[in-house]
């Protein structure tokens, strides 16, 4: 595993480590909340069924080929796009792909659905508001935890990231700071921290610099080969980000972010129907995914 770059820096290959596969514990609730104790987050493999997975991406990629973003059958980028003059409500039009069936097929798969409650030991379910992402030759996610957005009415939230593509390693991978969810002084500096109450006091990105991040605190960043249809489940304080895309000539990175916790839990209303305003109370136009893809993603 090498030759992975983040932000276009290159992170030097002892810094890489392999992410541990916890798809032997399916079935067993109490394995897999072992599992996410100790390591942070559980991988688990072809919990969406595969054409599930696949019908998902082709309806996304179908919708953005239609204003020019996506060259098919290759499913790679084209290099232009059309969407502000197609598509003029930005917000409306990312609301529509999340709203896909397909797409809401994948996440609201019944399976998933029922590892997510064995793993809370009650039952469980996902936010209404989904975060798609599709990332273009040179696109990365930046380091970060969930924390600052998503635990306003519990901390009892995980995420679920959902791969809707078959990825090689140059198109980039989600990584996780090997440790970080047992980092007491992070978890102290997390506590309270809501992005969206802070009002741009705070940044909820990490470091600019992964590699030099992940030296400084003597630790490792783990990936591995993804799969459509494989997930990853992890808490709010695990630190994490995706490496970049770095192959023009194939196909983009397609996930689906979504978030899980207990019935039993209050739910931020900003994330359920009918409001779904999101963090920032802009909807889905707020979110990087509501932009053409010609252009740069922000950071919070």
């Amino acid at each position: 595993m090498t030759g992975f770059t983040s932000e276009g820096r290159p992170i030097p290959p002892q810094l890489i480590g392999e992410l541990v596969d916890s798809s032997a514990h399916l079935g067993d609730g109490e394995a897999l909340r072992i599992s996410l104790a100790e390591h942070g987050y559980l991988l688990l493999r072809g919990v969406v069924p595969l054409g599930t997975a696949l019908s998902a991406r082709q309806e996304v990629l179908t919708r953005l080929a239609d204003v020019g973003e996506i060259d098919l059958p290759g499913e790679t980028f084209s290099g232009t796009s059309q969407r502000n003059a197609l598509a003029p409500d930005a917000g409306e039009f990312l609301r529509s792909l999340c709203d896909g069936p397909r797409l809401r097929a994948a996440t609201g798969d019944q399976h998933l659905g029922e590892i997510v409650s064995a793993t809370f030991g009650e039952p469980a379910r996902g936010h209404d508001y989904i975060y798609l992402r599709v990332a273009i030759p040179g696109r990365g996610t930046a380091t970060h935890c969930d924390y600052p957005f998503f635990t306003r009415a519990t901390e009892r939230v995980l995420t679920c990231w959902l791969c809707l593509s078959d990825l090689e390693f140059k198109q980039g991978a989600l990584y996780v700071v090997e440790g970080s969810h047992r980092w007491q002084q992070h978890i102290d500096a997390m506590r309270g921290f809501d992005l969206e109450r802070a009002n741009g006091a705070r940044q909820a990105t990490l470091s600019d610099d992964i590699a030099a991040f992940a030296q400084a605190h003597d630790t490792r960043l783990l990936t591995a080969k993804i799969n459509a249809g494989d997930i990853m489940l992890f808490g709010m304080n695990l630190i994490h980000g995706a490496f970049d895309h770095r192959a023009p000539d194939m196909p983009v990175r397609v996930s689906c972010d979504v978030r899980w916790q207990p019935e039993s839990e209050p739910f931020d209303p900003r994330y359920m129907a009918p409001g779904l305003g999101g963090t920032f109370g802009g909807g889905y136009g707020e979110l990087n995914a509501a932009k053409p893809l010609t252009e740069d993603w922000h950071k919070r």
